[in-house]
């Protein structure tokens, strides 16, 4: 099965004020190496955005009025994240949400409890009573954090694939092939420069060395 590293930026942080998502983004991965297929959106949320979501991910509604509608994309969105288990930071959040605007539109609401994997509440079993907010858990795995100066629906899917990589344990599955292909290529010639050819002594030289120790031992002690 395939996995969606899936997020959403909101108008603000309850689905019982009627807020609505305004970003969402899908990276599809094979045993967590990109596959190159991205869903990406800004959508017109249809209503105001609270000052304080503004603040933490810069969407306006007058940078997103002539974006399409969520009813305009989730049949495409559906389509994606279709048969793949889904990996999301706080996942009871972003699947609300995502069920509010199925509701609002009759379609078939998402699963919470079938293949969706909350790397949040994974981060909280591994690491009990401290921040597990994705830019602690950046810095805690040492993830470059560099071009979060706003929350990104996109760059925060990147940035939770590497995060999950380090929370299950694995090491980036592309740098461990590089890292095997170059143990073999180091053994292989380490097999072409080393010899266990044995090469013997011919009599003359036995004799020369033999002669030479008696010469050696008479300076030595007598």
């Amino acid at each position: 099965m395939k996995e969606i590293i899936l997020d959403t930026e909101t108008t603000g942080l309850s689905i019982k004020d009627d807020h609505r998502i305004l970003e969402i983004a899908c990276i599809e991965t094979e045993n967590l190496i990109p596959t190159k297929k991205v869903f990406y959106k800004l959508i017109n949320p249809d209503r105001s955005i609270s000052p304080d979501a503004i603040k933490v991910h810069g969407y306006t509604n007058e940078l997103l009025k002539n974006k399409q509608k969520f009813s305009d994309i989730a049949k495409e969105f559906l389509d994606f994240i279709s048969g793949k288990k889904l990996i999301i930071h706080n996942a009871p959040f972003d699947i609300s949400f995502i069920n509010h605007e199925l509701k609002k539109i009759n379609l078939e609401e998402i699963n919470s409890k079938k293949n969706i994997i909350d790397s949040l509440e994974l981060a909280r079993s591994k690491f009990p009573g401290s921040s597990n907010s994705l830019d602690n858990l950046c810095k805690k795995f040492n993830i470059d954090l560099s071009k979060r100066t706003k929350h990104n629906a996109l760059l925060d899917c990147e940035l939770l694939r590497q995060v999950y990589i380090n929370l299950v344990g694995e090491k980036e599955p592309s740098l461990q092939f590089k890292q095997d292909d170059n143990k073999q290529k180091f053994h292989g010639n380490l097999k072409k420069k080393y010899s266990k050819k044995i090469i013997k002594p011919s009599e003359t030289e036995i004799n020369f060395h033999t002669d030479f120790l008696k010469n050696e031992v008479k300076k030595n002690f007598f």
